[in-house]
């Protein structure tokens, strides 16, 4: 066995499962790994602003489909720093791998107050990770990577953790590298199969509900399969949108924001096919049988009781319920016309609000059909979930129910870098803008171009239209005395514009895109109407 130190067993071992890009910020406990790096110069290390934006970049980079988003900090304020992020990734099922560093291995739950120290780190950042692991051995460390993208490509994706103090880093041993595994995703058992698509056949109005499993396993194309064999109209969560393009003929859209009719009313669905979602919301359904397939034991059937639970993932088993129906039912007359009534009906009677419906529609104008847009916590991000159309998957990221403000930028540069050559587009308020705003820098250093777009309202939008509203217009902590956003952007290096209205909106979204360099675009708005249904 080769002798090399800690650092670079965690290099190396990185490299041989595939990373290529670093989101981090270097400190003291994590020299010898940098210095591992400096000999591996085929991995890109990406020096963040603030360790926030390593994990957010991370999960735009894996989303985007780049593949395994790696982000790496030291360990206390470093990782807390980047907790925000690893509980997006967790909530939107964004499999990262988050390298910490530790303080002295001898000293750890010592409880000393050692620099960076937290006694104990991995019980803070278990509960919004997949795996989270210390190792102390520089020898174990090809193995513990091994695992932790065992973990990451199995399952249910989501976030795994690995901490390392830097003794373990800087000593020399014998180290035996570890190749990467194949991991192929099983489909659920073959019975479970006939019997799900025999509930599928004799449905007489069945409904599909696609979320973010969807497009996380790759699934879309047997999705479009088995809904035009079952002439299936198709409704999204936000997570799920592009699982199949909003031009199919058989695609309702997004499901509204709140209270979503779409199963309570007619045309009466009997039967509802639940694809990598959580069916968070039981309540939108009307007793119907639910056939719900999910890599995740635990959440298939969690939500609602009449259940038919099919544990896989969710392409291979689409693939043999595609299989399964060819034999059971012949070709279906086409519903095409059926289903355009419905999605024009769902449209006239959805909450439609100015100007978030002129502005959505100039944005989805001017980002070309693969661009990915990122669609902040903010009044047009919200109305994005249910009126942006998409064409194709892994174009449209959202926080899922993270909810945080501060991640559209930072994900949006992840995103770019997975994808140089598609067009990145961030919503973001103000306000949340503000939270990594310093991510600019980070944007120009490694030309990441990027576009935000920042709807300028001079508040926390959204709740301040709740405080007037609701608290007849007494209004506290909402008020934002912000920078000259041309200025902040013209500082850092980058192209700033401001665009009044959708008409200058979309031509300032075509100009930077073309311009290709890293963009801020001011929307001065006023405080908007509500986008949520009652």
């Amino acid at each position: 066995m080769p002798m090399m130190t800690g650092g670079q067993a965690l290099v190396k071992s990185l490299y041989l499962e595939g990373i290529r890009v670093i989101f981090g910020l270097p400190g003291v406990q994590l020299y010898h790994a940098m210095d591992a790096l400096y000999d591996q110069p085929e991995i890109r290390f990406i020096t963040t602003r603030h360790e926030q934006a390593t994990t957010y970049m991370a999960d735009g980079f894996s989303r985007a489909g780049g593949g395994i988003g790696t982000a790496m900090m030291v360990p206390g304020p470093g990782l807390l720093n980047a907790a925000a992020g690893i509980s997006t990734a967790y909530s939107a099922s964004s499999p990262i791998l988050v390298v910490s560093g530790q303080i002295e291995r001898d000293l750890i739950g010592s409880n000393r107050g050692m620099l960076h120290e937290i006694n104990d780190q991995l019980d803070t950042i278990r509960p919004i990770t997949k795996s989270a692991r210390r190792i102390i051995d520089p020898s174990e460390i090809p193995e513990a990577v091994h695992e932790s993208f065992y973990y990451l490509k199995t399952g249910r994706p989501r976030p795994v953790e690995i901490e390392i103090p830097p003794e373990t880093l800087a000593q020399v041993a014998d180290i035996d590298l570890v190749e990467p595994g194949d991991y192929p995703r099983p489909a659920a058992p073959g019975d479970v199969i006939q019997q799900g698509a025999e509930i599928l056949a004799n449905a007489a109005n069945p409904l599909i509900w696609a979320g973010g499993g969807v497009i996380s396993s790759g699934a879309s194309q047997a999705l479009q399969r088995v809904a035009e064999q079952l002439q299936a109209p198709v409704i999204t969560s936000a997570e799920g949108k592009g699982a199949i393009s909003d031009r199919h003929p058989l695609a309702l859209g997004a499901q509204r924001l709140r209270n979503d009719p779409i199963a309570k009313e007619p045309p009466n669905f009997d039967v509802i096919l639940a694809v990598g979602t959580r069916l968070a919301y039981p309540a939108w359904l009307n007793g119907q049988r639910v056939v719900q397939i999910d890599i995740d034991e635990e959440e298939a059937g969690r939500n609602y009781e009449n259940t038919f639970r099919m544990v896989g993932d969710a392409r291979a088993t689409l693939e043999g319920i595609s299989s399964a129906l060819s034999g059971v039912i012949p070709g279906r007359e086409s519903r095409h016309a059926e289903v355009d009534a419905l999605r024009q009906r769902r449209r006239e009677t959805a909450l439609r609000v100015e100007p978030q419906e002129s502005l959505i529609a100039a944005v989805r104008s001017a980002v070309p059909d693969d661009g990915i847009l990122i669609s902040g916590m903010t009044q047009m991000g919200y109305y994005a979930r249910g009126f942006y159309p998409v064409y194709e998957p892994k174009t449209f990221l959202t926080s899922s129910y993270s909810g945080n403000l501060g991640y559209a930028f930072p994900l949006a540069l992840g995103a770019k870098v997975a994808q140089p050559d598609k067009a990145v587009v961030a919503l973001s308020g103000d306000g949340g803008f503000l939270f990594n705003s310093q991510e600019l820098a980070t944007a120009v250093q490694y030309g990441i171009n990027t576009v935000v777009v920042v709807f300028n309202d001079s508040a926390y939008g959204n709740v301040m239209r709740d405080q007037v509203n609701r608290f007849q217009g007494r209004t506290i902590g909402v008020d934002l005395h912000n920078p000259d956003f041309m200025k902040l952007a013209e500082a850092y290096g980058a192209r700033g514009m401001k665009a009044e209205g959708p008409d200058q909106l979309e031509a300032s979204i075509k100009d930077a895109i073309a311009g290709n360099r890293p963009t801020l675009i001011e929307v001065p708005v006023e405080m908007m109407p509500t986008p949520f249904e009652g």
